[in-house]
């Protein structure tokens, strides 16, 4: 089951009762942003960028604290690029979803001698349930609330989901409290609060096993490709690696067979440099 693509559901599908939650006010006429940025993006686990008003309110949901570029610099990264596109005002909330002792997710600031950006950081396990429990669209992340008694908490989520009247939208937050929720509890305990055939026929369950299905063609043609390209011109940079694992399957075919051609790093640099650029909100 897949945490990030189950956040960035949530947040892409309730996104006034996410802008609500984080930005303590009422925010109508929210738009979803799905738009590329110019510049080669840094992937994440999960990233969702609302436009409120004349402000873009930008979601990075993390499982782990661990990045390939690290978490600070990586929001700066975003920031720049958002504030270059859209010349507004920008709030970064950065959401860790499971505990660590990591000095990670205690940092909310970038340091780099003159530089500083600065951003929020919110703990799931540190945060009160009861606002969470209040709004249906939130109830998958109330799981992971803070509580003293996490058995209790997940049988209110149960409770409040059961009470969700359309059948599709209690088939979907069902789904998603599942997922999450195994961050936390035993996969027995959350069978006895929830019919699986619910979570089943649900789109965000269908969703999951779709994009499960093509990361595993996707890290196949991965490993062949990035076999093909050390074979034909030797060892690969980190950050060209980077670049190609950023692309689509689609891409990664039409690369596959581009490399043939290639005779030196430089044909391989031109052709990256020559691709459209994988889209961030994707």
């Amino acid at each position: 089951m897949s945490y990030d693509n189950t956040c960035k559901y949530l947040a892409e599908n309730y996104p006034t009762e996410f802008a609500q939650w984080l930005l303590a006010s009422e925010t109508p006429d929210i738009q979803v942003l799905k738009t590329e940025l110019n510049l080669e993006p840094i992937r994440a686990d999960s990233v969702t960028f609302l436009q409120v008003a004349n402000q873009i309110l930008h979601l990075e949901f993390q499982t782990t604290p661990k990045s390939t570029y690290p978490l600070d610099f990586r929001m700066l990264d975003y920031y720049t690029r958002l504030k270059r596109q859209y010349w507004c005002d920008i709030e970064q909330v950065l959401i860790f979803l499971q505990p660590t002792s990591s000095e990670i997710v205690f940092n909310t600031q970038y340091i780099d001698k003159k530089t500083r950006h600065e951003y929020r950081v919110i703990r799931l396990w540190e945060e009160d349930p009861t606002p969470l429990l209040a709004n249906p669209a939130l109830l998958p992340l109330a799981t992971l609330a803070r509580t003293n008694s996490p058995q209790d908490l997940l049988e209110q989520v149960a409770a409040s989901v059961d009470m969700i009247e359309v059948t599709d939208e209690r088939q979907n937050i069902s789904a998603c409290v599942q997922v999450l929720a195994g961050l936390r509890f035993d996969k027995g305990l959350i069978q006895q609060l929830f019919r699986e055939e619910i979570m089943q026929e649900s789109v965000i369950y269908q969703d999951i096993l779709q994009k499960g299905e093509e990361r595993g063609k996707k890290q196949e043609a991965l490993q062949l490709i990035l076999r093909q390209l050390i074979l034909r011109l030797g060892a690969i940079e980190p950050e060209i690696e980077e670049q190609i694992r950023a692309l689509s399957i689609t891409r990664l075919e039409d690369l596959a067979e581009a490399l043939l051609d290639f005779s030196s790093q430089s044909d391989l640099m031109n052709y990256l440099a020559n691709t459209p650029q994988p889209n961030l909100a994707d």
